[in-house]
C-alpha cells in the first residue's frame, strides 16, 4: 500500500494505509493553524499585537525569563507610538498581559512551521509521498514562511507614527492564513479520498455554485479584515439597519470615492454586511438545489454542514455587532468564519 502513495500516480496520493498518517498529520496542521487564527484574533482584540517590537524568528522563541529581561522588553515597547500615545503610564504587570498574547501567537507560528516541516522532510526522505504531492507541500511551507514575513510587515506599520497596524496589511495577513489552511485541508482530503471520475451535469453545476460560494466567503473574510483594521465594528451597532439607514449617509464621505471602500468606517461595515447578506441568501438556495441532486451520504452531510456553519456565523456576527465587539464573541466570529470557509472547501472536494 505504501507504493500507492509514493508511486507517482496522477492523483496527489491514495487513500491507502500509507496515506492515512499523511492525512492525519495535515489535519493536525490544520488544527494548529485554526488555533493560530483564533489566538491572532484575540491578540488584535486585546491590542496586544504591538507589544513585541522586534522580529526574531529563532532567538524570540525563548521568552523573557527574569524581571530584568522583562524590563528590557518593556523599555523597548515604551519607545513605541502605542505606548506614547495610548498606554503611557502602563505598569510592567499590565504590559505582561498584552505581551503574552503576542508571544503565544508568534510561538504558535513557529510550532506550525516545525510540525509541518519535520514530518514533510521525513515523508519525502522515506519516499512516502510522490513528487507531485511533495512539491505541493513544499509550496504550502513557503506560503507559511511568507506568512511570517507578512505578519512582521503588518506589525511594523504600527511602530512608526500611527499606533495601529495598516488595515491593508492586516487583511493580507488574515487572507493568507485562510489560504494556507485551505491548501492544507484540500491536500489532506485528496490523500484520504482520491478523485473518482464522474460525468454528471447536475453535480458539475452544483460544484460550480459551491466554488462561487467559497470565493464569496473568502471575500467576506477579506472585508472582515478591513472591518477589524478600521475598527468599524465599534460603530453602527444596530441590526438590521445601520443607525436607522439601509445605506448610511456617510458611505461616500471620502474623496476620491474609492477610498471609502477601504478607509471609511461606514462603507467598510456596509460592504461586509452586504456580502454577508448575499451569502445568507445564496447558501440556502444552494442547499435547496442540492436536494434535487443524487448525492452520496458524505456529500449530503457537507451540504447540511455548510447551512449549519452559516447559521452559526450569522448568529456570532450579529451578536458581536450588537454587543459592541466583546473579545470572546469577536474571536468566536473569526473562528466561525474559518469553519464556514473550511466547510465550503470540504464541500467542493466532495463534489469533484
Amino acid at each position: 500500500m505504501e507504493q500507492s502513495v509514493a508511486g507517482g500516480s496522477a492523483q496527489p496520493s491514495t487513500g491507502g494505509v500509507a496515506g492515512k498518517p499523511v492525512a492525519a498529520w495535515l489535519l493536525v496542521c490544520c488544527m494548529l493553524v485554526f488555533a493560530m487564527v483564533v489566538v491572532g484574533g484575540i491578540t488584535r482584540l486585546t491590542h496586544s499585537g504591538l507589544s513585541i517590537v522586534e522580529w526574531q524568528p529563532l532567538v524570540g522563541t525563548v521568552p523573557p525569563l527574569s524581571d530584568a529581561q522583562f524590563q528590557e522588553v518593556f523599555h523597548k515597547y515604551q519607545q513605541t507610538p502605542e505606548y506614547q500615545k495610548v498606554n503611557r503610564g502602563m505598569s510592567l504587570e499590565e504590559f505582561k498581559d498584552i505581551f503574552w498574547w503576542e508571544y503565544f501567537h508568534r510561538l504558535l507560528g513557529r510550532v506550525v512551521g516545525m510540525v509541518f516541516l519535520l514530518p514533510l522532510l521525513y515523508y519525502m526522505l522515506r519516499g512516502r509521498i510522490d513528487r507531485r504531492l511533495g512539491a505541493g507541500l513544499l509550496g504550502i511551507f513557503l506560503l507559511g514562511a511568507l506568512q511570517g514575513a507578512v505578519g512582521w510587515y503588518m506589525v511594523k506599520s504600527g511602530l512608526i507614527d500611527d499606533p495601529r497596524v495598516s488595515q491593508y496589511r492586516l487583511t493580507a495577513h488574515l487572507g493568507l492564513a485562510f489560504l494556507i489552511f485551505a491548501a492544507m485541508l484540500w491536500t489532506a482530503l485528496g490523500v484520504l479520498t482520491p478523485r473518482t471520475p464522474r460525468h454528471d451535469p447536475a453535480r458539475r453545476r452544483l460544484r460550480r455554485f459551491a466554488i462561487g460560494l467559497s470565493a464569496l466567503i473568502f471575500l467576506m473574510v477579506l472585508s472582515g479584515g478591513f472591518v477589524a483594521g478600521t475598527h468599524a465594528g465599534l460603530a453602527y451597532n444596530t441590526f438590521p439597519l445601520m443607525n436607522g439607514y439601509v445605506v448610511p449617509p456617510e458611505y461616500l464621505a471620502l474623496e476620491p470615492w474609492y477610498r471609502n471602500l477601504f478607509n471609511n468606517v461606514a462603507a467598510v461595515q456596509f460592504n461586509h454586511r452586504l456580502i454577508a447578506w448575499l451569502i445568507a441568501i445564496l447558501v440556502p438556495v444552494f442547499w435547496f438545489m442540492s436536494r434535487g441532486v443524487a448525492l452520496a451520504p458524505r456529500t449530503r452531510l457537507a451540504c447540511n454542514a455548510l447551512l449549519l456553519a452559516l447559521a452559526l456565523q450569522i448568529t456570532l456576527g450579529i451578536s458581536t455587532l450588537l454587543l459592541v465587539v466583546p473579545v470572546a464573541l469577536a474571536a468566536g466570529h473569526q473562528a466561525g468564519a474559518l469553519i464556514l470557509f473550511a466547510t465550503s472547501v470540504w464541500l467542493i472536494h466532495e463534489l469533484r
